[in-house]
């Protein structure tokens, strides 16, 4: 009688993981098929975008001539918007737009990101809000690689096409980092396309340039970068 009961206890274990297994197959083709759609709709999305016009310029901090690249860069197309992730102080952005005598009103500061990815990691909530398709990616350089690596991975799942430009450094800009960290940050940018996708952190409070308050900052002591020659 017990080697029946064991029998029996063998072959509901055996009935419960052939039944849990096929679900698991179906899970894994549901799955498929819904990650294939996304990646056709997505290259589909992408294609299209890389034909219109930039329509954000994103600057990524590490260096003052960055911000004073996208000055000048403004002065020949002010109706763009730009998104300045984690760079120099509020004053010394607002001096350089003064000296340039470029139009302030388009441009955002973004204070969250301490990281090239989590410049992306904040910045992408901020450009799908402005409903950007091509996005002007500036940078140096010596960071070239990895921020174009991680804007391809984590804009591109967003369908938001990358153009990049380099500006030309004298020394070597704060961000510049090992290819070990450069192969995490790819691995975990990686994972971040996908959840991106339903998780949309924020980063409190975005400034406008506008708005930031000089008369304040005279009475405030501030440190811009030597190159910024302010």
């Amino acid at each position: 009688m017990k080697r029946k009961v064991t029998k029996l206890n063998k072959i509901n274990r055996r009935n419960t993981l052939l039944k849990m297994w096929e679900v698991l197959q179906k899970i894994k083709i549901v799955l498929g098929v819904f990650l294939s759609i996304w990646l056709v709709f997505t290259t589909i999305t992408l294609v299209s975008a890389s034909s219109k016009p930039v329509d954000a310029f994103f600057v990524l901090g590490g260096s003052i001539r960055r911000e004073i690249f996208v000055a000048q860069l403004i002065k020949q197309h002010p109706q763009i918007k730009t998104l300045i992730s984690r760079g120099s102080p509020d004053p010394c952005i607002w001096l350089i737009f003064q000296r340039e005598v470029a139009p302030l009103a388009n441009v955002w500061l973004e204070k969250c990101a301490d990281s090239t990815f989590s410049n992306f990691y904040y910045g992408i909530p901020i450009l799908r809000r402005w409903h950007v398709h091509k996005v002007m990616l500036i940078t140096s350089g010596t960071h070239l690689t990895r921020a174009k690596w991680l804007a391809q991975i984590m804009l591109g799942a967003h369908g938001i096409w990358v153009e990049t430009e380099t500006v030309q450094e004298q020394g070597i800009p704060g961000n510049r980092e090992s290819w070990a960290k450069t192969a995490l940050d790819v691995i975990r940018s990686l994972f971040w396309a996908g959840l991106s996708q339903i998780i949309q952190p924020k980063c409190d409070p975005l400034t406008k340039l506008t708005d930031v308050d000089m008369k304040f900052w005279q009475h405030h002591s501030f440190k811009c970068e030597h190159q910024g020659n302010l």
